[in-house]
């Protein structure tokens, strides 16, 4: 039986990969966050631990003793991390480092969860894991970073660069771009979508598939697990607008130039999959395949009696933090 150690799995992405290896008999989980178990279940013992402190990293791996470590834990937000320098740089580079020497201390297989945001997005082809990386934003620059440390630090490992992460709302969860899309659209509300800008959104449940794939992976390197379609939001909004049938009049695509984001985001960030293909067999899904299962559970999440009014506080929250840009998501939802 395999000791597996999940970092930040009160997160979109970390919940999960703990709740599909946890359900795993061959599998010994342990999960861990900054704050209490947002969702409490079975089949894996949960740790709470700030990954800034290095004696409480010291802990959790003496206690968990793990084969292999997945850390989805990460300062998320480009436009907070472009204000907040320091406390980017303490979770998503110190920490890293804290943790890739704890790895190579209890021998232990490090998975990494990185992000399209390390390009700058001037290339007009998909990135593959050995282009040029250059960031725009210094949310990019403290993953790169990661990335880097990773990488010096540890002599087996996989780095995992994601896009736009979406998937059915779980417990506790906040939502992601495709159930911001219907809720405004539902209620009638008009949305600014950026059209030119683009990605290769990436359905959660993939991810998860993949990590589990690299974790008995005998190579180290960095892997590119996301979808396999380059859509600007603007496609993406239109998508859900159709699917359920929903006016797409209310959609407004602009540019960046009209978007007038606070932070520089990379026009261009697709990646390619066809080393995760050939190497490990990673063979991700199309959104029309996981958008009704994604799109389905928003009637049951958010519009439900007993959700409503704690699904509308969420929503606000999130529109909250994208500021300015609308429905264009910043990020990975970790």
């Amino acid at each position: 039986m395999k000791n597996i150690l999940i970092i930040g799995v009160n997160g979109f992405t970390g919940r999960r990969i703990l709740n599909d290896l946890s359900a795993k008999p061959i599998y010994n989980v342990t999960g861990c966050s900054l704050r209490d178990d947002i969702c409490p279940g079975k089949g894996y013992r949960f740790v709470r631990t700030d990954i800034r402190d290095t004696d409480a990293v010291q802990r959790l791996f003496n206690e968990s003793q793990p084969d292999i470590v997945i850390n989805t834990s990460a300062l998320s937000v480009p436009d907070y991390c472009e204000t907040h320098h320091a406390e980017a740089e303490a979770t998503n580079v110190t920490a890293v480092e804290t943790i890739s020497h704890a790895c190579e201390q209890y021998g232990s297989r490090f998975i990494h969860l990185s992000t399209d945001f390390v390009f700058d997005g001037k290339s007009n082809q998909l990135y593959k894991e050995e282009d040029e990386a250059s960031p725009v934003n210094y949310y990019g620059v403290t993953k790169l970073k990661a990335e880097k440390v990773v990488a010096d630090c540890c002599s087996n490992y996989a780095i995992v660069r994601v896009v736009v992460v979406y998937g059915k709302a779980l417990t506790g969860q906040h939502g992601n771009i495709l159930q911001l899309v219907a809720n405004r659209l539902r209620k009638g509300e008009t949305i600014r979508v950026v059209s030119d800008q683009w990605r290769t959104p990436t359905f959660v449940g993939d991810i998860s598939e993949g990590v589990e794939k690299l974790m008995f992976h005998s190579s180290n390197g960095i892997y590119h697990i996301c979808g396999n379609e380059c859509l600007t939001i603007a496609e993406i909004a239109y998508r859900v607008a159709d699917f359920l049938k929903l006016d797409r009049s209310l959609i407004e695509p602009v540019t960046t130039e009209e978007m007038q984001e606070a932070t520089p985001r990379p026009r261009f960030s697709g990646l390619s999959i066809e080393k995760a293909k050939t190497e490990i067999g990673y063979n991700p899904h199309t959104l029309e395949e996981w958008q009704p299962a994604c799109l389905n559970s928003i009637d049951t999440y958010i519009f439900s009696p007993q959700r409503r009014h704690r699904g509308h506080r969420v929503l606000m929250f999130l529109f909250d933090v994208f500021a300015k840009s609308d429905i264009n998501p910043p990020c990975p939802l970790w």
